[in-house]
């Protein structure tokens, strides 16, 4: 069992073993809100959960420390069941080395969602799901979201398309679903008239 102790050490580097998979029972409980002013041990945690996201992306830390790549994590998958997400986007753009988000969000809530739906080609994966799990997991395409960033600020963000599928994903995990709950489990493959796929 992990310990936010344990977690936030200081040179502490999160790995693949700090992730509890699925079964466990921490991923299905809704998650805490988070007091503010956020505590100096869940502003490190927030650190740490970015940083796991930067070496998940960087081949070189990915092979050294054995990290499946992953561009979000909530604190549920580190069995701390707190409101806590972390994202980290590449950008598509290869002249454009900024990240399309990178953000470490406490309380994150989707305030208003798109009726238009879209849904990841290749589905989805989950770095607490070490199998292939097949089907169409069906998202809204816009959200609006606020949260409060490292630094204490509120913000209010719009997202669309693989953005707002990515951060929908972790705002999940907060309320104990995990991403296989909304894949139809009679015709996994089949999607309704209008839904994006992308």
């Amino acid at each position: 069992m992990n310990t936010l102790e344990h977690l936030i050490e200081k040179d502490y580097l999160l790995n693949m073993d700090d992730i509890i998979r699925e079964g466990h029972p921490t991923l299905r409980e809704v998650a805490e809100p988070i007091d503010e002013p956020i505590s100096e041990e869940l502003l490190l945690l927030g650190q740490k959960m970015m940083q796991f996201l930067e070496n998940s992306q960087d081949e070189e830390m990915a092979e050294k420390l054995d990290l499946r790549g992953g561009v979000g994590l909530a604190a549920p998958q580190l069995d701390i069941s707190k409101r806590l997400i972390a994202v980290l986007i590449p950008s598509e753009e290869e002249d454009h080395p900024e990240p399309a988000l990178k953000e470490v969000m406490f309380n994150p809530k989707i305030i208003s969602h798109s009726v238009q739906e879209l849904c990841l080609r290749d589905g989805e994966g989950c770095l607490s799901v070490d199998r292939e799990v097949p089907g169409y997991v069906v998202r809204a395409e816009r959200i609006t979201l606020t949260y409060t960033n490292m630094a204490g600020e509120k913000k209010k963000i719009k997202l669309r398309g693989y953005e707002a599928v990515v951060v929908q994903h972790e705002v999940d995990h907060l309320n104990g679903i995990m991403f296989y709950d909304r894949i139809n489990e009679q015709n996994p493959n089949q999607l309704k008239e209008g839904v994006k796929v992308i």
